[in-house]
């Protein structure tokens, strides 16, 4: 069996599954969601603010144009 898919892994090497990160409502209101392209640094984004108070995403283009 292969896996070949991106992998991430924290600070001590702990495989992390992408699947368990919480996605804020701003990810979800993002013309970038669900673009496979974006997604690995979604992910990493994601993760690196979990516990945060607020989320925040330079990369963010909103679905709906100004």
């Amino acid at each position: 069996m292969t896996d070949d898919g991106i992998h991430f892994y924290d600070d001590d090497g702990t495989r992390i599954n992408p699947d368990l990160i919480a996605k804020p409502s701003l990810c979800t209101s993002c013309a970038k969601d669900e673009d496979p392209d974006e997604e690995p640094l979604c992910t990493l984004n994601r993760f690196d603010q979990q516990g945060e108070e607020e989320f925040q995403c330079d990369a963010y283009v909103s679905k709906v144009p100004d």
